[in-house]
C-alpha cells in the first residue's frame, strides 16, 4: 500500500501535467488572437486541432498498455509532450505561417496526450479492486482540475508579466522534471527496459488473443458507456477550450487569474468526495450500477443545468459560482462512466477507455469549433451552453436506460483474465 500511494501521487501529478500542457493555449488564445492577428473562427481551428490528434492515439495506445504495462507508455508519451510544449514558442520565431504552425503543433500535442488516459485505464483495471477503483480513479483525475488550476493561476500571472512564451515554458520543463523523477525513483532500469517481443506483441491486435474484444461491441452496456463517454468528454472539451474567453469577453474588467482558478479549486474537492461516497456506497451494499448511474446523474444531469444558468446570468459573481458548479460536478463522472468500463471489460479497460475517448475527441472537434462559430454568428454565448447541455443530455439518457455493471470480458470459450 505504501507503494501504491506514492504511484496515486505521481500519477496525480502526471495528470495534473498533462493538463497544464493541455491548457496553454486556451489560457493564451485572447494574447495569441491579439499577437497574430486571429479571429474567432481561426482560433476554434487553433483550439480544435488538438482533438484531431487527440482521437488518433487513442486505441492503440490503450491496447499497448493492454499488452506492454501503463506505466511505459506513460512515460514516453510525457517526455514527447514535455519537450514539444518547451520547444513551440522558440519555433514561431522561424515560420511567418503562424496560424498553420500551431494547428500543426496542437496537432501533434493530441497526438501525444492521445494515450494517457487510456494507458491509466489499463493500469488501474489490472492493480485495484473494485471497491477502490472510484476512489483511485477521481483522485488520479483531480490532476485535471489540479492542473486546469495551477495553469490557470500561475499561467495569468506568467502571460501579464512575462508574456504568452513563458506559460509554455512553465509547463513543459515541469513535465520533463516529472519524467525525470518518475524513471529515477519509482522505476528499476529493468522495469524501463521494453523487450522487442512485447512491443511487437502490443502493436499485433491477434485473433488468437484470450479476450474476445470483438465481441464486446455487440453488448449495448458497451454502447452505452462509450456513447455517456463520448458526450462527457467532448462537452468537457467545449468548456476547457472556452470558458476562459466566456469571462474575458463578457467581464473585461474581471482577473484572469480569478476565473481561471475558482471553478478548478472547486473541482478538486468535489472529485475526491465523488469516488469516497461511491466506494462508500458500494461497500455499503448498494447495486454497482446504482451507484454508477446515480453519480453519472449528477455529472452529467445537474452540472447541465448550472452550464445553462451560466448563459444566462450577466452577474460576475454568478458566473462563476454557475461556472464552478458546473465544472465541480462534472467530476462526478470519474465514479460513473470512468470507472465503469473497467468494470464491464477490466482486462482490455485500455482499448475500450481509448475507443470511448477517440469517438470524444471527434465530438470534441466538432463542439468546439461549433461553438466559435456559433459565437461569431450569433454574438450570444447562450447558444455554447445549449450546445453543452445538449450533448450531455444524449450520452446521460443511453446510460442510464443500457448501462450495466457485470463483466461482458468473459465467455466460455476463453481465459477469464
Amino acid at each position: 500500500r505504501p507503494t501504491c500511494r506514492v504511484w496515486m501521487v505521481m500519477l496525480l501529478l502526471g495528470t495534473c501535467l498533462l493538463y497544464c500542457a493541455r491548457v496553454t493555449v486556451p489560457i493564451c488564445a485572447v494574447a495569441l488572437s491579439t499577437h497574430f492577428g486571429w479571429d474567432k473562427k481561426q482560433s476554434g481551428v487553433v483550439l480544435s486541432s488538438f482533438f484531431w490528434g487527440y482521437c488518433l492515439t487513442q486505441i492503440i495506445g490503450g491496447h499497448i498498455s493492454d499488452q506492454i504495462g501503463g506505466e511505459k507508455v506513460l512515460l514516453l508519451s510525457a517526455s514527447a509532450w514535455g519537450f514539444l510544449t518547451v520547444i513551440t514558442p522558440l519555433l514561431t520565431h522561424i515560420s511567418s505561417a503562424h496560424l498553420v504552425f500551431m494547428t500543426c503543433s496542437r496537432f501533434l500535442m493530441g497526438l501525444l496526450q492521445g494515450v494517457y488516459f487510456p494507458s491509466l485505464a489499463s493500469l488501474l483495471s489490472q492493480r485495484v479492486r473494485e471497491s477502490e477503483r472510484a476512489f483511485t480513479y477521481s483522485t488520479v483525475g483531480t490532476g485535471s482540475q489540479f492542473g486546469t488550476l495551477v495553469i490557470g493561476g500561475a499561467g495569468s500571472l506568467l502571460l501579464d508579466w512575462y508574456g504568452w512564451e513563458s506559460v509554455f515554458y512553465f509547463s513543459g520543463l515541469l513535465t520533463l522534471l516529472w519524467v525525470y523523477c518518475t524513471c529515477k525513483y519509482l522505476l528499476t532500469e529493468k522495469e524501463l527496459t521494453i523487450p522487442i517481443e512485447y512491443l511487437t506483441r502490443g502493436l499485433s491486435m491477434s485473433k488468437q488473443s484470450k479476450v474476445p474484444w470483438k465481441q464486446l461491441f455487440t453488448k449495448a452496456p458497451i454502447w452505452a458507456v462509450i456513447i455517456a463517454q463520448l458526450s462527457t468528454s467532448s462537452t468537457f472539451f467545449t468548456l476547457l477550450s472556452w470558458l476562459p474567453t466566456f469571462f474575458k469577453e463578457t467581464f473585461p474588467e474581471s482577473k484572469g487569474w480569478v476565473f481561471n482558478v475558482v471553478p478548478w479549486l472547486v473541482a478538486i474537492p468535489t472529485s475526491l468526495f465523488s469516488g469516497f461516497l461511491s466506494d462508500h456506497l458500494i461497500n455499503q451494499g448498494y447495486k454497482t450500477i446504482t451507484v454508477r448511474k446515480f453519480m453519472q446523474v449528477i455529472g452529467s444531469g445537474v452540472s447541465s443545468v448550472f452550464a445553462l444558468c451560466l448563459g444566462q446570468t450577466s452577474s460576475f459573481c454568478k458566473a462563476i459560482v454557475f461556472a464552478s458548479a458546473s465544472v465541480g460536478l462534472q467530476t462526478f463522472n470519474h465514479s460513473g462512466i470512468s470507472v465503469n468500463v473497467q468494470d464491464l471489460a477490466p482486462s482490455c479497460a485500455g482499448l475500450l477507455f481509448g475507443v470511448g475517448n477517440t469517438g470524444g475527441a471527434l465530438l470534441g472537434v466538432i463542439c468546439v469549433y461549433l461553438a466559435g462559430y456559433l459565437i461569431e454568428t450569433t454574438g450570444s454565448w447562450t447558444s455554447v451552453f445549449n450546445l453543452v447541455a445538449a450533448v450531455n443530455s444524449i450520452g446521460l439518457c443511453a446510460f442510464l436506460v443500457f448501462g450495466e455493471a457485470q463483466r461482458v470480458d468473459t465467455d466460455s470459450a476463453y481465459i477469464d483474465l
